[in-house]
């Protein structure tokens, strides 16, 4: 059934924030090299993440998956949990 929907972007960050209802917020820390200055550069972008049950908590890594939109900001949902935080 997921083939038929295209591929979904998967992307794997910690959670930074719980104080909303069923939404927590993960930052995703990607790196690359730069064209010009061959530097590694280090670039961090936050998702607000559908979490159902509320489970996730301060300092958990986990993936995420692309979604259809639901509300304003979130378009992604939890996948599953890599680690909890200690």
């Amino acid at each position: 059934m997921a083939e038929d929907r295209g591929s979904r972007k998967v992307r794997s960050g910690t959670v930074v924030s719980d104080k909303m209802d069923k939404t927590a917020t993960v930052v995703v820390v990607r790196s690359y090299k730069h064209t010009t200055f061959k530097r590694v550069v280090r670039r961090r972008k936050k998702y607000l993440v559908h979490d159902v049950e509320n489970t996730l908590k301060i300092g958990d890594q986990v993936r995420i998956i692309e979604t259809r939109p639901l509300s304003k900001n979130k378009r992604w949902r939890l996948l599953d949990v890599i680690q909890r935080a200690v």
